[in-house]
């Protein structure tokens, strides 16, 4: 079930066309890197609708295809509603070399999004309202439509490029917070994924201690049901089952899709769940308090533990899950000793537990 799904290359990868300009270094963000740290302004998209992204990372993207020709493994890291990459940069870089793997045969990146509000540190970059990144919305300040998805789906299209990583077999995203939320509705929503895993590659994604969850059907957890959930009263919550929480009116990026092909494919991607086991404060500041995401519990960890059952709820007896759950004991809302932990050593780096044993012990779910 966890197995890597092999396949057969396919001529073209969505027809994407990506284009990186030259690694640069550039003035810093207040909210980013040092000039020290690998901040790099990237090119993606096809040629005639090319934008410009900010990423962190340990290996250059353009110039000489040396650098990348003996990577293996490529790790993703999302930030949180802070959008500090440099943070999650700096702790993934890190957990890395405390993991034991190679360095040399892992790329590791952490992207960076901007809101309006870094409008000042963020020209000819595309920019989102506030914390609409984190569910994929559009940039507003962009001449055309451009998902805070695409620059996830056209930096995947860009590792299945043989000629500059032909020895890539594994992609690993992690996102913790609203990189979970961010990461959580993109492994449901996105079309790559298929495609990546037809071509030979194993991805998957780990979504650490989002803040909620999207649902796809109008059942929401119920202590009265007999199995648990029921549908939402819509007279309590009229837009419970709106996106980002449910699946009407779904974003532009998502199309016309029906939600129950949306789930059975979903349940066969590779997804891992960390729910911190004291990330259970219903008052936490950062945690979305509308009542489309209390629909689905009080805290993170009532959220999370409730949404693994509505998974396991609909999938039955009929539906093979890929997944793995994990809480990790006595951690909060803590990226850094989130995937620090002992579980998420093997997860993220394909390291192993030892190699982690001053990080926090996890339990299955």
């Amino acid at each position: 079930m966890l197995g890597a799904i092999w396949g057969a290359m396919p001529g073209t990868m969505l027809g994407t066309v990506l284009a990186f300009s030259a690694a640069t270094a550039h003035a810093q963000p207040a909210s980013a890197a040092p000039a020290a740290l690998p901040w790099q302004r990237i090119e993606l998209g096809a040629p005639n609708q090319r934008y410009a992204f900010a990423i962190y990372s340990n290996k250059p993207w353009a110039g000489d295809v040396a650098h990348t020709r003996g990577v293996t493994t490529a790790v993703l890291i999302f930030h949180g509603m802070g959008r500090n990459g440099r943070g999650y940069y700096a702790a993934a870089e890190k957990l890395l070399a405390a993991s034991g793997a190679n360095a040399e045969e892992t790329l590791l990146i952490a992207p960076q999004y901007f809101a309006t509000a870094d409008a000042d540190k963020a020209a000819g970059f595309p920019q989102w309202r506030g914390s609409r990144w984190n569910s994929g919305q559009d940039a507003v300040n962009w001449p055309r439509p451009l998902s805070a998805f695409e620059p996830i789906d056209d930096v995947l299209a860009a590792l299945a490029d043989k000629t500059r990583f032909p020895q890539l077999t594994r992609i690993v995203l992690a996102g913790h917070s609203a990189g979970g939320q961010l990461l959580h509705r993109y492994a449901v929503l996105n079309n790559i994924d298929d495609t990546l895993r037809a071509a030979g590659k194993r991805v998957s994604y780990v979504i650490a201690n989002p803040s909620s969850y999207l649902y796809l059907t109008a059942e929401r957890p119920s202590a009265t049901s007999a199995n648990g959930f029921a549908r939402y009263d819509a007279a309590a919550c009229p837009d419970y089952n709106q996106y980002r929480y449910g699946t009407e009116n779904l974003l532009r990026y998502a199309g016309k899709q029906d939600a129950a092909a949306l789930f059975a494919r979903f349940a066969a991607r590779e997804v891992i769940y960390l729910l911190g086991s004291a990330d259970n404060d219903p008052q936490h500041p950062q945690l979305d308090q509308s009542c489309g995401a209390q629909a689905g519990g009080a805290h993170r960890l009532e959220r999370g533990r409730n949404f693994i059952r509505y998974e396991r709820h609909l999938a039955g007896s009929s539906v093979k899950l890929n997944r793995r759950a994990y809480e990790v004991i006595d951690v909060g809302h803590t990226q850094s000793r989130m995937l620090g932990s002992q579980c998420a050593a093997a997860v993220l780096f394909g390291g192993v537990v030892e190699k982690q044993a001053g990080g926090a012990a996890c339990r299955s779910l």
